[in-house]
C-alpha cells in the first residue's frame, strides 16, 4: 500500500501513462486546482522520458462564473509552457441558468474539451479525477437510489461527445496529488466552490472525517465502485 502523503513517483507514473504510449494526442482538462495541475506535471514529466509518446494539449475552460478564473486560465497556460505543453483556454459563452448552474457548467466543460480534441486531432480526453472524486460520487448516487449501473460510479474510461474520456487518477488519492505538487514546488489555486455547503458534492466531502472514522474511507468507497461496476458488466453480459 503506498503512503497518503508520499509524492507520485517516476515508476508509478510511468504505469498510469502507460496506455498512452499508442495515442497520438491528449487533451488535458486543466482548471488550475491542484489534481488537474498534478495531472499536467505528471503527464509531462511522463512524455519527456519517452522516445515516442503522444502529444499533449492542456485545455482550460474558463466558465465565466468567478472573477479569478481568467487569471487561474493565465497561470496554467503560463506553467504549461514551462512544461513545453501546448495550452488552450477556451471561454463557456452565453446566459448562464440561474438554477442548475454546477450540472450545466460540467455539460459545457466536456462540450468544450471535445471541441477542443477534434480540433488537435486527438480522441482522448484526460480528466484529473480522483478515489476521492470517486468515492463522493458513490455516495451521491446511492442518496439518489440508484441502481447497480450508478453506483459503479466513474469508470476509467469512457465514450463521451465523440471522443474517449479517460481518467488516469482514479486510482490515486488527493493527498498524494498536492504531495507531488509541493515537492516539485508547483502551485495551484484554490476553487471556493469545492468547499461551499451550497452544492451537494462539498456537504459529503465534508462529512468525510466521519465515515472514516466508522471505516467508510475514500479507498473502501472506491473498492465498493469497483466491484459494483464489475457486477454490473457481468449482469450486462447475461443479459446479453
Amino acid at each position: 500500500m503506498t503512503d497518503e502523503k508520499s509524492p507520485i513517483s517516476a515508476a508509478r507514473a510511468r504505469a498510469i501513462f502507460a496506455p498512452w504510449k499508442g495515442v497520438p494526442a491528449v487533451v488535458l482538462a486543466v482548471s488550475g486546482g491542484p489534481d488537474s495541475v498534478a495531472l499536467m506535471w505528471l503527464a509531462a514529466r511522463w512524455r519527456r522520458a519517452q522516445k515516442r509518446g503522444p502529444r499533449l494539449i492542456a485545455v482550460t475552460v474558463d466558465h465565466g462564473l468567478r472573477k479569478e478564473a481568467a487569471r487561474e486560465a493565465r497561470d496554467v497556460k503560463r506553467l504549461a509552457r514551462t512544461l513545453g505543453l501546448e495550452h488552450r483556454t477556451l471561454r463557456w459563452q452565453g446566459t448562464k441558468p440561474k438554477t442548475g448552474v454546477q450540472a450545466a457548467a460540467r455539460e459545457a466543460r466536456y462540450r468544450l474539451l471535445a471541441q477542443a480534441a477534434r480540433a488537435t486531432g486527438a480522441m482522448h480526453v484526460a480528466t484529473a479525477h480522483t478515489r476521492d472524486d470517486q468515492a463522493e460520487t458513490l455516495l451521491m448516487r446511492l442518496l439518489r437510489g440508484s441502481g447497480i449501473t450508478g453506483l459503479s460510479a466513474m469508470a476509467a474510461e469512457t465514450e463521451r461527445d465523440g471522443m474517449r474520456l479517460t481518467r488516469p487518477l482514479l486510482e490515486i488519492s488527493k493527498s498524494e496529488l498536492i504531495a507531488t505538487l509541493e515537492a516539485a514546488g508547483i502551485a495551484f489555486a484554490d476553487d471556493p466552490t469545492n468547499r461551499d455547503p451550497a452544492f451537494t458534492r462539498p456537504r459529503l466531502r465534508a462529512l468525510m472525517p466521519a465515515l472514516e472514522e466508522e471505516g467508510a474511507d475514500a479507498r473502501t468507497l472506491a473498492r465498493l465502485a469497483s466491484r459494483l461496476a464489475r457486477a454490473n458488466a457481468a449482469v450486462e453480459v447475461l443479459a446479453d
